[in-house]
């Protein structure tokens, strides 16, 4: 009788352990079935890695992300009074976390299947831009930080899973380039900008050359799916409107010159990786006609100016100090392009993203990136 009851109690417990494998299994599965976000780029994409930086670029200062309701309405390190463009895509592909900022000490263990957000403001493709605000993770530093995780996910899934998530279920997107010029190639030539050593051709083309390494790099990671943004109309926003004195419709023409060149450069360069990185699927995200599109037309999309920073302090547009608790701020945050001297509002981020996600060939080629994740 003894060994009778002794034998069925082990029995439950097998069923009990084996259960609780299984349970595992269809958590995992469930858990991995939205696939993930691993973003890289700079302030407009940054969710928070520069609060753990010694760095004169921050925002985890109010009245930034004043309208994330994911923090009550607090900062976050989120260069806008919202959600990022990274955010607002990875909501509208059902994703059910933001990708965390790498330098977070709460991202680790198995949040970092959800994505990871290695963004960091200021940064740039090359390792010198930004240097003016003593500390910012390049892009190079940001594929370093991939790498850790990309260990931590073998551990988590085991090598062969891990593999095939990376490769099938995750979307690498990629916003950077405007630091390049704004915060290396521009500078004024007292503050060592590239432009005391460098042609703008000579300068593309080490823009290009650098960008090609790291993607490449990505790809023998394992990443298969690529989103990589052009740079915006650098010429339009607050600052530059404001530091160069001009109208409400005018653009600072150099800015916007030197962006066009690399755009044309980085398509080419897109198309090359797709045809020589096998089972690689790279889509160009047109940033500069849909943000110059939001521009020009601001008042169709139901903005009342995309000239003004909504939060910022100086000259007609408050494009000179930017948002902080001593800024002037808009009320109507909804109807303006820009939240402050730099970075588009959360509205202008929704208009864009969503673009990104569903839009046609004019802004994203050679799909969108509902279809890209489908793939």
């Amino acid at each position: 009788m003894a060994l009778k009851v002794c034998h069925t109690l082990g029995l439950l417990v097998i069923i009990f352990f084996l259960s609780l494998i299984s349970l595992g299994v269809s958590q995992t599965d469930e858990e991995l079935s939205k696939g993930a976000s691993f973003i890289f780029g700079d302030s407009l994409v940054d969710a928070g890695n520069n609060n753990y930086l010694p760095t004169l670029s921050r925002a985890n200062i109010a009245p930034n992300g004043i309208d994330f309701k994911a923090s009550g309405g607090g900062p976050t390190g989120r260069y806008t009074n919202g959600r990022t463009i990274g955010d607002i895509v990875g909501e509208e592909l059902g994703q059910p976390h933001y990708a965390l900022p790498f330098l977070a000490p709460n991202t680790t263990g198995r949040v970092v299947l959800h994505g990871v957000n290695y963004a960091s403001g200021g940064g740039g493709i090359m390792n010198a831009t930004g240097r003016i605000f003593v500390n910012r993770l390049s892009m190079d530093i940001q594929v370093d930080y991939f790498n850790i995780t990309r260990k931590q996910i073998d551990k988590l899934l085991g090598p062969s899973k891990a593999k095939e998530y990376i490769n099938k279920r995750s979307i690498f997107s990629i916003t950077i380039g405007s630091n390049d010029f704004l915060n290396n190639y521009l500078l004024p030539v007292v503050s060592m900008g590239a432009r005391i050593t460098q042609t703008p051709n000579a300068f593309v083309d080490d823009l290009i050359s650098h960008l090609r390494g790291q993607l490449t790099r990505l790809y023998r990671l394992d990443a298969r799916k690529f989103v990589v943004g052009n740079v915006g109309p650098i010429g339009c926003i607050p600052y530059q409107k404001t530091i160069n004195q001009l109208s409400e419709t005018e653009c600072v023409a150099l800015p916007n010159k030197l962006a066009l060149q690399y755009n044309a450069r980085l398509q080419d360069l897109v198309k090359e990786l797709n045809e020589n990185l096998p089972g690689a699927t790279f889509v160009h995200a047109n940033v500069y006609d849909l943000v110059m599109e939001l521009i020009t037309n601001y008042d169709k999309y139901g903005f009342v100016s995309a000239s003004k920073a909504c939060c910022g302090n100086g000259g007609q547009f408050a494009g000179i100090i930017p948002c902080g608790p001593t800024s002037s701020m808009c009320t109507d945050r909804d109807k303006h392009v820009f939240w402050d001297p730099y970075h588009p509002s959360e509205a202008a981020n929704l208009i864009i993203a969503k673009q990104l996600v569903d839009g046609d060939e004019r802004y994203i080629t050679p799909m969108n990136l509902r279809k890209l994740r489908d793939l």
